[in-house]
């Protein structure tokens, strides 16, 4: 019974970094593929990244890559998302959401297996 707890957001202006954490409790991370996702007001779900099991290498899709860095510790079941160079348009409600499988197809996270599990979101908000 995995659950996912986020933190991290919050008001940066542009040029800035910002990490945000995904925290696991309840069950292992690594039996768990984890996707960042965001949402913009009146937007469709936006996909950030993907991260398979096992730990073999992030998906980034093409709005952040290059600029987007995922780390995953199974060990002390946390996700982070690491964004530099933000931009007006990377504001939005970001999610943390887990499951056996998750994969990027135009623009779009598909998760698949046990069930998806998802974060509560944090807003980031970019702007000077």
């Amino acid at each position: 019974q995995l659950q996912l707890v986020q933190s991290g957001g919050g008001l940066v202006q542009p040029g800035e970094s910002l990490r945000l954490t995904c925290s696991g409790s309840g069950d292992s991370l690594e039996v768990y593929a984890v996707a960042w996702v965001r949402q913009a007001p009146g937007k469709e779900k936006q996909a950030v990244s993907c991260t398979p099991i096992p730990n073999t290498g992030t998906t980034y899709a093409d709005s952040v890559k290059g600029r987007a860095v995922v780390f995953k510790d199974t060990i002390h079941k946390k996700v982070y998302l690491e964004l530099s160079d933000l931009k007006p348009d990377d504001t939005a409600v970001y999610y943390c959401a887990a499951d056996s499988r998750c994969s990027i197809f135009d623009d779009y996270v598909h998760l698949s297996g046990r069930g998806e599990v998802w974060g509560q979101g944090t807003q980031v908000t970019v702007s000077s």
